[in-house]
């Protein structure tokens, strides 16, 4: 398991993980003045607070070699542990590549010279044992790997059979019995394999193949062991590590902080570029001379947060902090692309055609169904939309035709299905005004999503327009909040310190008081 050994510093209970930053409507419509800011300054930028809640960053230095590795060492760990937690269906599998990859048919070749190798020598009269007695001392390694730290009798006996100086002495005197200690080796295999294993062990029992074939099917049937012990490894640890997740990632990020200058630039840029946006749209009416209104924290990171579901990776990388979920970010973007464009174009029919097709439930989920399937993979590569809407268009004709046909209604007049087809084929233009309104109120419903502590009690309340959507649009939206409350509860307090300066920044110091008028009466009567 490469954790490198690395455990959190201290525990967190699930209460816990959201005690570093909150959320709540209330907060995320706050507004504060800059003079209220003004008397605060002092008390939120003071160097009172542990290092637990007020994370640092080392400044600019020269790295070596060992640091970056570290650091990437660090990464991967982080991203591990996440895909443990998150995902409940993560494992490990043996290595499967492509059938006509480069690295497929390079370590194919490998093995066979290995394995031809091991035939020549054993063959040979006399037989020589030198590349058996290294694949035996690779087969006891890994059987001690599988032991657990007090199976002491075991780990005694593999050692005195799998004896490697004795092995090379009896090699030498040409006295090795090859077949007698692949039996033991499986034998032992058995022993330890798990019980879904059982059927290839006794193949490996029952098999009559030559002492190499044998011996590469042990190999064979060992990496799926290493396999089932990995995955033992995490069923064991994900409790512990979703109990004490917030604690560990942020204290292996800290670590990645420490060694790495600018380790969080994208993520200050991400936050900044949503604190413009509001101060941008910050009402200034009302206001004194020399006030600002500027938005609260809460504010900022929930709007920084809304910026994240609709990212463009092509554009500019995600901010570092959420690295670890890019995967899992984009199938949900991807996923909500399509939602709201199956939600546009059936509020085009609906608009378009009418009175005639209103109320039918089952005809709009024929509907929702065809458009789904027609615009599968829409994001490929390959993929072009206008084609795939014009195929869109047509079907749908054919489908509403066919309903209004059965209850009686007419048809649809050409004239008539050329403004849907065109309708319809117009949502790839941005400024669709039906495609900006969805996109708004998606918006507006994944809001509404983040700034609640309570968000499951509002995943059915989609706003009006996306009914359609409605079970798609809660499922997206509760892993997208899951994913955005453990984001909040691991990395809240590296985001309050970069709002803090941000916000610091973009209040202009209050101008200096002016100096009283002086008396110049008293003073001329001092002076006499």
């Amino acid at each position: 398991m490469p954790l490198n050994d690395e455990r959190p510093t201290s525990t967190s209970s699930g209460e816990d993980q959201g005690s570093d930053v909150e959320s709540s409507s209330e907060r995320c419509d706050s507004m504060t003045s800059t003079s209220d800011l003004d008397c605060s300054r002092e008390s939120f930028t003071s160097d009172t607070s542990s290092k637990h809640c007020t994370p640092s960053s080392s400044p600019p230095k020269t790295l070596t070699l060992d640091e970056v590795m570290e650091s990437a060492r660090d990464l991967s760990n982080l991203s591990l542990a996440r895909e443990i937690i998150v995902n409940h269906n993560f494992h490990v599998e043996t290595d499967s590549l492509p059938q006509d990859s480069l690295w497929k048919a390079v370590r194919d070749n490998l093995h066979k010279a290995f394995w031809d190798i091991l035939e020549s020598e054993l063959n040979d009269d006399p037989p020589e044992y030198g590349q058996a007695i290294r694949l035996l001392e690779e087969i006891r390694e890994i059987l001690l790997s599988f032991l657990n730290p007090g199976a002491n009798r075991m780990r005694t006996q593999i050692m005195e059979v799998l004896d490697m100086d004795l092995i090379r002495q009896q090699a030498d005197n040409d006295a090795v019995d090859i077949q007698g200690l692949a039996s033991y080796i499986i034998t032992t295999m058995g022993k330890m394999c798990a019980p879904i294993r059982d059927e290839e062990i006794k193949k490996l029992r029952e098999s009559s193949d030559n002492i190499v074939t044998l011996f590469r099917e042990i190999f064979r049937v060992l990496d799926l062991m290493k396999a089932d012990v990995v995955n033992l490894t995490i069923n064991i640890m994900r409790p512990v590590l979703q109990r004490q997740g917030v604690e560990y990632e942020r204290a292996t990020f800290q670590s990645i902080l420490d060694k790495t200058p600018n380790a969080l630039k994208h993520t200050t840029s991400w936050i900044k570029s949503a604190l413009e946006e509001l101060l941008a749209i910050t009402p200034k009416d009302g206001l004194e001379k020399g006030e600002r209104l500027v938005p609260g924290p809460f504010q900022v990171l929930n709007t920084a947060f809304l910026r994240i579901l609709t990212w463009e990776y092509d554009k500019s990388p995600l901010p570092e902090t959420w690295m670890t979920d890019e995967t899992r970010l984009r199938e949900i973007q991807l996923q909500l692309q399509r939602c709201q464009a199956v939600n546009e174009v059936l509020l085009i029919i609906y608009s378009t055609i009418g009175g005639p097709i209103q109320g039918l439930s089952s005809l709009s989920d024929r509907l929702k169904r065809m458009i789904s399937v027609l615009l599968d993979g829409m994001h490929g590569r390959d993929f072009n939309l206008e084609e795939a809407l014009e195929g869109v268009s047509a079907q749908i004709c054919c489908e509403l035709n066919k309903s209004l046909t059965e209850r009686n209604y007419p048809t649809l007049s050409p004239a008539l299905q050329a403004t849907l087809r065109g309708q319809i084929c117009s949502i790839t233009q941005e400024d669709n005004p039906i495609r900006t309104l969805v996109e708004d109120r998606v918006h507006q419903y994944f809001m509404a999503l983040i700034c609640d502590p309570k968000p499951q009690a509002k995943l059915e309340q989609v706003p009006a327009g996306l009914t359609a959507i409605k079970p798609e649009l809660a499922l997206l939206g509760a892993k997208f909040v899951s994913l955005v409350n453990y984001n909040k509860a691991v990395y809240g307090p590296f985001y309050a310190d970069i709002i803090k300066k941000l916000i610091f920044s973009n209040i202009s110091p209050p101008p200096p008081a002016a100096n009283p008028p002086q008396d110049t009466a008293q003073d001329s009567t001092a002076s006499n």
